[in-house]
């Protein structure tokens, strides 16, 4: 049963990354990455689960702690143009 999770996981990830390729603004392609990385650790996590290793659902932690921070940072850039913050002064 859960190979079909894992089944349906990559076949929902083939739909989003579709998306991603043919969005109609960058924040739809943003979005479609986003979800394609939570799919991604979640196909982690599932293979996690069929070969009884839960040492790997550290892997899948770190990556999703990795896609939110690069989400966080790329929208970042798109919004201000840069990624430092232009109200607060440099301390030297």
């Amino acid at each position: 049963m859960i190979e079909v999770v894992a089944v349906l996981l990559l076949f929902s990830m083939g739909i989003v990354l579709i998306r991603a390729l043919l969005g109609p603004s960058l924040f739809d392609r943003i979005l479609a990455v986003n979800v394609f990385s939570t799919k991604t650790a979640l196909l982690i996590a599932v293979y996690a689960w069929i070969m009884d290793r839960p040492d790997i659902l550290d892997i899948a932690i770190v990556y999703v702690l990795i896609n939110f921070i690069a989400v966080i940072a790329f929208l970042k850039l798109i919004v201000r143009g840069n990624l430092a913050d232009s109200s607060s002064e440099r301390v030297r």
